[in-house]
């Protein structure tokens, strides 16, 4: 029998780690493939992504990691406490260097596809899973779910929803299966459709 998947809040200290694995996860995602089409340079567009996005949150107090036997974390969530979920305009202007470095000229279309994406966000309060994903070799092992599941046990808890966005098709069975149903749909002109999608806590 498989030992249960553990499962635990991210350390001050790994940002790096999280970063590394949203990266690695990612990799393919429809999202990403619109912000970064050269394929070639996506691996390296992504780490710079993410390292960026670890540096918007002041605390990791909101992050899971799922650890595989030997203890490396695999999957990682990202989430943002109700009423938090838009990223503020300071941190954007605090980044904005590290932003220019990561996106170039896609960085209008980057800036515009989040635009459409919080015209199209939920605004009763929530849980914002903001991202969520596997490294490639441990996918379909239930880490990525176990790592949300942590987070919607707490949800349960104090009785408030959760939402998320997804453009990856094949993620939303899984999301279902944890309770989200689809609440909108809609398709980014030349890029990827998005799946709004809400959960009561049960």
């Amino acid at each position: 029998m498989r030992p249960p998947i553990i499962v635990r809040t991210a350390a001050a200290t790994e940002r790096v780690v999280t970063a590394d694995v949203l990266a690695r996860a990612f990799i393919d995602d429809p999202a990403m493939a619109y912000l970064f089409p050269d394929v070639a340079g996506r691996a390296d567009r992504l780490a710079r992504f993410f390292t960026t996005i670890t540096r918007v949150d002041a605390s990791t107090d909101h992050w899971t990691l799922a650890l595989d036997a030997a203890g490396t974390p695999v999957a990682a969530t990202l989430w943002r406490p109700p009423g938090a979920w838009v990223t503020p305009a300071s941190a954007m202007l605090r980044l904005l260097p590290q932003l220019i470095t990561t996106f170039r000229a896609g960085l209008p279309r980057a800036l515009a596809l989040q635009s459409v994406l919080e015209a199209h966000h939920p605004k009763a309060p929530h849980w914002y899973l903001q991202f969520a994903g596997c490294v490639p070799t441990a996918q379909g092992k239930g880490y990525g779910g176990a790592a949300i599941r942590e987070r919607l046990a707490q949800c349960d808890a104090t009785g408030m929803p959760a939402a998320l966005e997804t453009a990856t098709p094949s993620n939303l069975g899984l999301y279902q299966s944890l309770g989200f149903v689809i609440t909108d749909s809609h398709e980014v002109r030349n890029g990827p459709t998005f799946w709004n999608m809400w959960r009561d806590p049960r």
